[in-house]
């Protein structure tokens, strides 16, 4: 076709793995915002702990981005390309309201602090479905996988500072002022943005709203039939579902077994950090000796058990070293699960379709997080935290079972047909 790009400018190695690594830093700070900072922030300001968990609902766009992913590839802005503007506009708007949040009371003036909160989830998840579709096309195929993995750790990365540096701040520092240098940090995204350029066109961009919404579906329900997709959602949906639900509470778990925000700070978050990224990195060098459908069974059993961990701290209590050594072993495991889950995940992603298929996949794993985490704080209430955990070690089988159909041990094919374009 006349309209496809048939010249291709590779940026050079270094260049795209340090935009990744920025890019990804800027990306993950709202989700860790969300999830960390603002749970803690309630809890010191006496929000009630079921209106906590219900701040999960905020995370809804999360959930549903893939319904306006196809918006975002039909509709370029006018200004910076079809990428670049949509990337800078989010990354803005994101960082404006995570600033002006700390000013409001999370008590007496609730629902603003819930309505800034909405903003910045559904800019942030708007960011992820554009930042991502700029890396697969900007990025080789040859730098996809290292861009991938830089990015994914740099997101992660970015949890040291609502997670640590901005709780250490709260204990010195007015709720406003640490809410503005948090916000501060997202200001590398912009930044960025700007310095880098457009990429190349490889394909042609969908000519009508509904080609960009129904074509990406289309091509997954195609491939095996309606049962085979919906064995694929499921497992999307439960793999993660116990482990999300243990960490959706953790910040409010320490704080009622003693431990101040300074050592969650300093001894919690720092030791689940740098544990995930030695997962991770771990993880993905090990899925290249193991495949991906091993890697699935063996990280996926250490991250269930890793739940348990959970339970014993519930029982030991108020100890920094058993804590340090529960949050490492957790985000270690953790970190092993995501490299296999986001390897399959980019497995069953059409190359054609690869922002609309990846953003209906990524939002089909924020549903726990999103819904089922919305109760938590109900589940706590009538369980206690030690059989709340338990809970979650059970509910993390299911997704590990689901395993038999779609990725069985000796199981090497690829989920999704080649593609040559």
């Amino acid at each position: 076709m006349s309209n496809i790009q048939t010249s291709y400018s590779v940026p050079s190695n270094t260049r795209a793995f340090i935009a990744c690594a920025f890019l990804g830093f800027a990306s993950g700070l709202p989700l860790f915002i969300l999830y960390n900072l603002l749970s803690a922030w309630l809890k010191s300001e006496g929000v009630d702990l079921k209106a906590i968990g219900l701040f999960a609902l905020v995370g809804f766009p999360y959930t549903w981005k893939f319904l306006w992913s196809p918006f975002l590839d039909r509709f370029p802005l006018p200004f910076l390309g079809r990428r670049r503007g949509w990337m800078l506009v989010t990354q803005i708007i994101t960082m404006l309201a995570v600033m002006g949040m700390g000013f409001f009371n999370p008590v007496s003036e609730i629902w603003i602090v819930v309505g800034l909160a909405a903003v910045v989830a559904f800019f942030s998840a708007s960011q992820d479905i554009v930042v991502d579709a700029y890396r697969r096309e900007w990025l080789s195929d040859e730098q996809l996988g290292s861009g991938t993995a830089l990015f994914v750790n740099a997101y992660k990365l970015s949890t040291l500072v609502p997670g640590s540096l901005s709780l250490i701040l709260s204990d010195y520092l007015p709720w406003s002022t640490v809410f503005m240098i948090t916000g501060a940090f997202i200001a590398i995204g912009p930044i960025v943005t700007l310095m880098l350029p457009e990429p190349t066109l490889r394909g042609t961009p969908p000519h009508t709203l509904r080609e960009a919404v129904l074509e990406p579906f289309k091509e997954f329900i195609s491939r095996k039939g309606w049962g085979f997709a919906l064995t694929i959602l499921a497992f999307i949906f439960l793999y993660k579902l116990g482990d999300s639900m243990a960490t959706a509470l953790a910040t409010p778990f320490y704080m009622d077994l003693g431990f101040t925000r300074t050592q969650i700070g300093l001894v919690a978050k720092n030791a689940g950090l740098w544990a995930s990224l030695a997962g991770g990195f771990l993880g993905a060098y090990w899925l290249q000796k193991i495949t991906i459908a091993r890697g699935l069974w063996i990280f996926g059993l250490l991250q269930a058990l890793a739940i348990l961990g959970f339970a014993i701290l519930a029982k030991v209590g108020l100890s920094p070293w058993v804590l340090a050594w529960v949050i490492g072993f957790e985000a270690f495991a953790v970190g092993l699960g995501t490299a296999a889950f986001t390897s399959f995940i980019a497995q069953v992603t059409d190359p054609r379709y690869t922002a609309t298929q990846f953003a209906l996949f990524t939002s089909l794993a924020a549903v726990p997080r999103t819904f089922i985490n919305a109760i938590t704080g109900y589940i706590v209430e009538a369980l206690g935290w030690f059989n709340f955990f338990m809970l979650c070690f059970a509910l993390a089988i299911p997704g590990m079972l689901l395993l038999i159909k779609i990725a069985p041990w000796n199981h090497t094919t690829q989920v999704h047909p080649s593609y040559e374009p």
